[in-house]
């Protein structure tokens, strides 16, 4: 039943958030949804294509989501073997798409105000057909080539967790205008993007593997606001263990709920089929694994007759 949802090999990361009572240092104002007054803090997750979870991690709604994206990809422990990831706009950057090129994946954003977007071409004198209304600024890859030593060595530290990959985001998003090694990134980014942004445009099948992997991401915030119920999905603790540890188990549960739901189909499936009843795997390939509506959050308490509490 998994395997008709995906191979593993796709996932998407987005971020949830959630208010928090204590102080603490991570938290910050999100007037967006919770006023002027009211904290949060978010819960940056990695979905897999099979609905699970293989990545937790708390992080201040302040900065953008996209420094955050390659922690999970490269913290990835689990047998899942990720070669392809989504975000929405707002894990984008164009260092993150040189970053994944360089490390083997294949980073494909949902990008929004796509019109917006400025695309490039790497020779300047080079007639691209019908592309040259689009492709109207230049790349120089000249850069590219004089830093390419560097640009390997900064992949190859990630790639053995010397140093947290956010930190390297960071530092490259904010270089200088000095700063040839950001400068190099930023350009074999726009390279990469650009050939991405083509594809996307012209391709259906992408659009929608896209679309489709990042609704599975919302399904599971669905079933994380279900079963957060207590303190009305509020973090009570400031201490930024206790939290890690409250979305920590937040992960472990829906992967539980998953894991049954998964298994109950599945049963249910070979069920019909020994009845004579034709199932067919494409259908059942659009049916959410994440379903919790059967799920009680609470429990549930079966009262005991008053009578026997009176020697009757």
């Amino acid at each position: 039943m998994a395997l008709l949802h995906g191979s593993g090999g796709l996932s998407s990361s987005d971020n949830q958030r959630w208010g928090i009572i204590a102080s603490s240092l991570i938290a910050s104002i999100y007037p967006r949804y919770f006023g002027y007054y009211e904290k949060a803090v978010g819960v940056y997750t990695h979905v897999s294509d099979q609905s699970s979870v293989y990545s937790t991690k708390i992080i201040s709604c302040s900065p953008r989501e996209s420094l955050y994206v390659l922690d999970g990809l490269l913290e990835n422990d689990t047998v899942l073997e990720v070669k392809e990831h989504t975000t929405d706009t707002g894990g984008y950057t164009e260092q993150i798409f040189a970053l994944c090129y360089l490390l083997g994946y294949e980073f494909m954003p949902r990008i929004k105000d796509l019109k917006d977007q400025q695309l490039y071409k790497v020779y300047r004198d080079k007639d691209y057909g019908k592309l040259n209304l689009l492709l109207n600024k230049n790349v120089g890859a000249e850069i590219i080539t004089e830093q390419w030593d560097q640009m390997v060595k900064v992949a190859t530290s990630l790639k053995q967790r010397l140093i947290p990959a956010n930190e390297i985001v960071r530092r490259l998003i904010k270089g200088s205008p000095s700063d040839r090694l950001s400068k190099a990134f930023t350009n074999l980014g726009r390279i990469i993007k650009t050939e991405y942004i083509l594809r996307y445009l012209t391709n259906q099948d992408l659009r929608r593997k896209v679309q489709r992997q990042l609704n599975k991401g919302e399904y599971r915030h669905a079933l994380a606001r279900w079963v957060f119920f207590a303190h009305q999905g509020e973090f009570q603790t400031g201490d930024y263990e206790e939290i890690m540890n409250k979305a920590s188990c937040l992960s472990l549960v829906s992967n539980a709920i998953l894991y049954w739901n998964t298994v109950q189909i599945s049963k249910i499936v070979e069920q019909l089929r020994a009845q004579g009843q034709k199932v067919s795997n494409s259908d059942l390939s659009h049916i959410s694994l994440l379903l919790y509506k059967h799920v009680i959050p609470m429990g549930s308490y079966f009262l005991v007759n008053s009578h026997l509490f009176d020697g009757q």
